[in-house]
C-alpha cells in the first residue's frame, strides 16, 4: 500500500471514530506511562513548573473522549445530563455529530471539526486531547498540541482577560489568562471563544458569555493533573466540570511528537469513498 493509501486509511480512522478504544491503546513511540513503573514513587513537585512534554498518565486513549467530555460523556444516563438552558438545548439540537447517541452518518454530520475548520479551544481538551508541550516564559504559557499541530498562549504578565462585548473579537481559541493560585497549582480562564466551535465530539455548543477554566495541579514530580470547568450562563443554568483531574505524565525531552494533521483533500477523498456510499448519499452537492 502506498503512502498515500495509509494516510487516507488513518483519516478515515481519525473521522470515523477518532480511534475507538482498542485501537487508541496503541502506545505512542518512544512515551511512557504509569503502567511502565509499577512501584514507582515519585519525587516531590518542583514549585510553579508545568513545563515539559506531557501524555495521558493512563495510556493514549484515556482523553480520546470520543462520546463527550470525559466527565460528562453523552450517555443517555440521567447523571450526564447537561443543565441545558432552553436557549442551549436548542442550540444542541441545530449540531449533528457523528458519534454519540445522536449520531448521523458522517457524511450528513455538520461537525466543522473534521472538515478541518478550526477545533477550536476548549474542544482540544474535550475531544482526542493527546501529547502536548508546555512551555514557560516569565510572561506566558504556551501550549502545543499534537492534534492539528495548534498552539496557544496562556498570558501570565498580570493582564487580565478582556470585556467580552459586541467589540470583541471572536476567536476560534479565545483570550486566556491565567495566575499561580498556590505553588502547585495554576488557573487559567479563557473567554471570546468563536461560538461556531463545538465544546466536544457530540456537538454540545457554547455562547459567546461563555467562560472556561483550566486549573493545572503539579502533584508530583512526573504527575499533572488536568481539570476544566465550563460556565455559560446563557447555554447551562449552572457550571459543570468537563474534565476532572485527568492525569498526564511528563515525557523525557527527547519525545519526538507524531504529526496528527487535518488535511481538505484526505477528508473530501475519504467522504467520496467511504462516509457518502455508507450513508447512501454518493454525489450531493456539498
Amino acid at each position: 500500500m502506498s503512502h498515500r493509501g495509509v494516510l487516507v486509511g488513518f483519516t478515515a480512522v481519525v473521522i470515523v471514530g477518532l480511534f475507538a478504544v482498542g485501537v487508541a491503546q496503541v502506545r505512542v513511540p518512544g512515551a511512557q506511562y504509569d503502567s511502565d513503573f509499577p512501584n514507582e514513587k515519585p519525587g516531590p513537585a518542583p514549585p510553579r513548573d508545568i513545563a515539559g512534554i506531557w501524555e495521558p498518565a493512563r495510556g493514549p486513549s484515556d482523553a480520546i473522549q470520543a462520546t463527550g467530555a470525559r466527565n460528562m460523556p453523552d450517555t443517555g444516563r440521567p447523571e450526564h445530563q447537561l443543565p441545558f438552558t432552553p436557549e442551549g438545548l436548542k442550540a444542541n439540537l441545530v449540531n449533528k455529530p457523528a458519534w454519540g447517541p445522536r449520531m448521523v452518518p458522517s457524511a450528513q454530520s455538520n461537525d466543522p471539526q473534521p472538515r478541518c475548520e478550526p477545533q477550536g479551544f476548549p474542544r482540544v481538551l474535550l475531544h482526542n486531547y493527546r501529547t502536548a508541550q508546555i512551555v514557560q516564559t516569565p510572561k506566558q504559557v504556551l501550549v502545543l498540541y499534537q492534534f492539528n499541530r495548534k498552539w496557544r498562549n496562556i498570558w501570565m504578565d498580570g493582564r487580565a482577560n478582556p470585556k467580552v462585548d459586541d467589540f470583541l473579537e471572536p476567536r476560534w481559541w479565545g483570550y486566556s489568562a491565567g495566575r499561580w493560585v498556590d505553588d502547585y497549582t495554576f488557573v487559567a480562564e479563557t473567554v471570546g471563544m468563536d461560538e461556531r466551535t463545538w465544546l466536544d465530539n457530540v456537538g454540545r455548543p457554547h455562547s459567546w458569555e461563555a467562560r472556561v477554566e483550566e486549573r493545572y495541579h503539579r502533584r508530583d514530580a512526573v504527575h499533572l493533573d488536568v481539570t476544566v470547568t465550563i460556565n455559560d450562563p446563557v447555554y447551562y443554568s449552572k457550571p459543570w466540570v468537563a474534565l476532572d483531574r485527568l492525569p498526564l505524565r511528563l515525557q523525557p525531552d527527547t519525545l519526538d511528537i507524531r504529526e496528527m494533521e487535518c488535511s481538505p483533500s484526505e477528508f473530501e477523498r475519504y467522504n467520496r469513498e467511504f462516509a457518502e456510499p455508507a450513508a447512501g448519499v454518493q454525489g450531493i452537492a456539498r
